[in-house]
């Protein structure tokens, strides 16, 4: 099982921060016990756990970023293929996000890439979207959720001064000061925002034509603080997502996500899995776990923490691979 990590700067181990574990160490000691061996390995740029970066910039920023990784992926299961242990008709992809997207586009065109044609296809965190559908959500449609998720008590879709005082309550300092400076003028609701005068403020009207301006999403790809991701943006949007790459796969695959998720949404992996199914592949399954984010593990959904995969997904992927062994 080759291992394909999320994007950024990941090492072998996709070590997430804070000391947090990682995400690829549980799920190989999963395969490893259903007698799978698992390959992992630094994205280019990295060159120790923690992650360790390279000082080289060509190295941490490659020409054709996003194609650079998928090349990189496919010399490791080149590797894999090469050793005397492995047997190349039977290795898995298993894709954590960005991962899922490269998982996807080998599995849907081997040839291409110069690899076998690959066992199954295990994806967490399903990029079922394209790059810019899926910043729009992370970076404003998010706040919008949270809006109607979290503060508008009655769900009418519009914003009593009580409501946005309220909602503001026990968020962190940062969250509740970017609220606050739309909704909330003092005790009363902000009457720029307000722009009907009703004294409530529509969320969907009101709030989020303030937030699109506040976001600069509407500028994209030229969105405030992507700057240095701009040439990965550009890139990754020249291939097929999940949802239009793995119907091209008719192997076994398994897609994973998290119902909180706000960077791949449960939806996008719902639409990928039905894609396959209408291709005809007959041997596809989908979970969609309750309570967890994008980094499989149980959080709350609009201030995420990170953590390792949580146990329900390391049983069900040593379920699947134990079921797919051959």
């Amino acid at each position: 099982m080759v291992m394909l990590h999320g994007s950024g700067h990941n090492d072998m181990n996709q070590t997430l921060p804070d000391g947090k574990g990682s995400t690829f160490v549980p799920l190989a000691q999963a395969a490893a016990r259903e007698g799978y061996a698992a390959l992992r390995f630094n994205k280019r740029g990295v060159t120790g756990i923690g992650p360790v970066e390279s000082t080289d910039p060509a190295q941490l920023k490659p020409k054709n970023p996003y194609a650079r990784i998928q090349l990189d992926a496919a010399a490791a299961i080149r590797f894999a293929a090469g050793s005397p242990r492995v047997d190349p008709s039977r290795i898995f992809l298993l894709g954590h996000s960005e991962g899922t997207d490269v998982a996807a586009n080998l599995a849907g065109d081997p040839k291409k890439y110069g690899i076998p044609r690959p066992a199954g296809v295990i994806a967490m965190g399903v990029v079922g979207q394209d790059i810019r559908t899926l910043l729009t959500l992370q970076i404003y449609g998010r706040l919008l959720l949270q809006l109607h998720d979290q503060f508008d008590v009655d769900a009418d879709g519009r914003l009593t001064a009580t409501e946005a005082r309220n909602g503001l309550i026990g968020q962190p300092k940062e969250v509740a000061g970017q609220f606050r400076s739309i909704l909330l003028d003092g005790d009363r609701v902000r009457p720029g925002t307000d722009t009907d005068g009703d004294g409530r403020i529509a969320i969907d009207a009101e709030a989020g034509t303030v937030l699109r301006a506040v976001t600069g999403i509407d500028a994209y790809p030229n969105v405030p603080g992507l700057e240095d991701l701009q040439d990965y943006v550009a890139d990754i949007a020249r291939f097929p997502t999940v949802t239009q790459a793995l119907p091209k796969f008719s192997g076994p695959t398994l897609l994973l996500n998290g119902e909180n998720d706000l960077q791949t949404p449960a939806r996008a992996a719902l639409a990928a899995d039905a894609a396959v199914a209408a291709a005809g592949n007959r041997d596809h399954r989908i979970v969609i776990y309750p309570g967890m984010a994008h980094t499989m593990n149980i959080t709350p959904k609009f201030t995420p923490e990170f953590g390792e995969p949580d146990h329900q997904v390391i049983t069900e992927i040593r379920t699947w691979l134990r079921s797919h062994r051959g």
